[in-house]
C-alpha cells in the first residue's frame, strides 16, 4: 500500500490553478454549443413584443391586437415601429381610436400615413395618444391636462353623467392592461399645429 501524503504537491497546486480557467471556458463553450440547437430557432432580433406569453395579462398592445374594432391602429403602430415600445412595462395610458375614428379622416390619410416617407409624422400623430403612467378611470377629474408622449397636452373632461371626453372625442369604455390603461375613443386626436 502507498504512503499517503497530507501535503499536496505544489507543481500540481500551480498547474491547477493555471488551467482551471480554461477548463472552466471549454466546460462553458461546450455547453453553449450543445445548447445552439435550441437556440437556432428563435427568431433573431425583436423586442418585448415577440415574448410569447398567452397566460398573463395582455399589454397594451395585446389589448389592441385582441380586438376586432383597432385593426387600423395596430397597423399604424407597426408602420411607425411602436409595437415594442408599447410592449415594455410602461405604464402607459393609451387612448386608441377605432377603426370607425380613423375612417372619419379625409379619403387615403392613413394610407398616406403609413407609407415609411411618412413614419415621423405618424409617430407624432400616435404619441399623442399616449401618455407614460397609468390614469385609471376613477382618477380622471373634469378639465384635468395630460402632457402626452409628443410633449403636447390634452384635455380630460368629465360630464355629470360620468362621460368622459378627451379633446372632444368621446372615451367609448377603458380596458386594464398589464402595463397600464387603454381607453376607446371615437375619434383620432390631432396634435396641434406649431405656429
Amino acid at each position: 500500500m502507498m504512503a499517503r501524503s497530507d501535503k499536496l504537491n505544489p507543481t500540481y497546486m500551480k498547474k491547477l490553478i493555471l488551467y482551471l480557467p480554461l477548463l472552466l471556458l471549454l466546460a462553458c463553450g461546450q455547453q453553449a454549443s450543445d445548447n445552439s440547437a435550441v437556440t437556432a430557432s428563435a427568431p433573431v432580433g425583436g423586442g418585448q413584443s415577440n415574448v410569447k406569453d398567452d397566460t398573463s395579462k395582455p399589454d397594451v398592445v395585446r389589448v389592441a391586437v385582441n380586438s376586432n374594432v383597432h385593426k387600423t391602429l395596430v397597423a399604424a403602430l407597426q408602420a411607425a415601429d411602436y409595437v415594442d415600445a408599447l410592449s415594455n412595462a410602461g405604464p402607459f395610458t393609451v387612448f386608441a381610436p377605432t377603426d370607425d375614428a380613423f375612417a372619419k379622416l379625409p379619403a387615403s390619410t392613413v394610407e398616406n400615413l403609413v407609407k415609411p416617407e411618412n413614419k415621423a409624422t405618424l409617430q407624432h400623430i400616435l404619441e399623442y395618444h399616449v401618455y407614460v403612467g397609468n390614469i385609471r378611470e376613477e382618477q380622471i377629474r373634469d378639465g384635468m391636462t395630460l402632457n402626452q408622449v409628443n410633449l403636447d397636452n390634452v384635455t380630460l373632461n368629465v360630464s355629470a353623467d360620468g362621460k368622459i371626453t378627451i379633446n372632444g372625442a368621446n372615451v367609448l369604455g377603458s380596458v386594464s392592461a398589464s402595463n397600464g390603461t387603454v381607453y376607446v375613443i371615437d375619434t383620432v386626436l390631432l396634435p396641434p399645429d406649431k405656429k
